[in-house]
């Protein structure tokens, strides 16, 4: 997901967007470690939008 698509967020909908993508990534490395994980491509996009949501969320913290 770009920076744009998650300006558009609200910091509520960031939150609960950050723990479920946190979920997702544990699964993630669960299906890494029995060897049933097609590509890293879904791992390394779960874990720099994950990055990305949590700057904005921290970026709004520091505007208010």
């Amino acid at each position: 997901m770009k920076f744009a698509e998650l300006r558009a967020k609200s910091p509520e909908e960031l939150r609960s967007m950050v723990t479920d993508l946190k979920k997702e990534q544990l699964n993630l490395r669960f299906q890494r470690a029995a060897g049933e994980l097609a590509g890293q491509g879904r791992f390394r996009e779960v874990r720099r939008t994950i990055a990305r949501a949590l700057t904005l969320i921290n970026q709004q913290k520091s505007k208010e």
